[in-house]
């Protein structure tokens, strides 16, 4: 079965639909990371279509695969796991009751249940709560509630 460029791009030799690099895309600063929309799709896919970015990468069965048995893919996705919980604790505009961000965590969750397991997804979502905890952030039930269903 053929794999999609997810794949090649999650074990750096791709890239995402803008020439990118996974390499480049961990590299963006923390203002990057908030002004650019179409990176965490190819950092943290999934396996339907992006409602955002509208040539997203869609996960197949093959591509899910591949990430699983790809040591350079699942490399990638801690790094990428690392950079946006380092993120998320730099920034705070996404501590609010409604934010795009609270869209990418649920991503996040998602995609790391999926493709590096459960105890990888909890970890992400614990150390959002927690911070969101920690500032007494007004982030509303709803996000709260995709996050612990995802």
């Amino acid at each position: 079965m053929a794999v999609g460029p997810v794949v090649a791009f999650l074990e750096g030799e791709g890239s995402d639909a803008r020439g990118r690099s996974l390499f480049e895309v961990l590299a963006f600063d923390d203002a990057a990371l908030e002004r650019t929309h179409d990176f965490i799709q190819w950092l943290f896919p999934l396996p339907e279509p992006s409602g955002a970015v509208p040539d997203a990468p869609v996960l197949t069965g093959a591509d899910m695969q591949a990430i699983h048995d790809s040591t350079l893919a699942q490399c990638a996705m801690a790094a990428a796991t690392d950079r946006m919980e380092a993120f998320y604790r730099a920034t705070h505009g996404w501590l609010q009751p409604h934010d795009h961000n609270h869209l990418r965590i649920t991503r996040i969750i998602r995609s790391l249940r999926l493709l590096r397991g459960d105890g990888e997804a909890d970890a992400f979502r614990a150390a959002i709560l927690s911070m969101v905890e920690a500032a007494r952030a007004p982030v509303s039930a709803r996000s709260r509630g995709y996050w612990t269903t995802a």
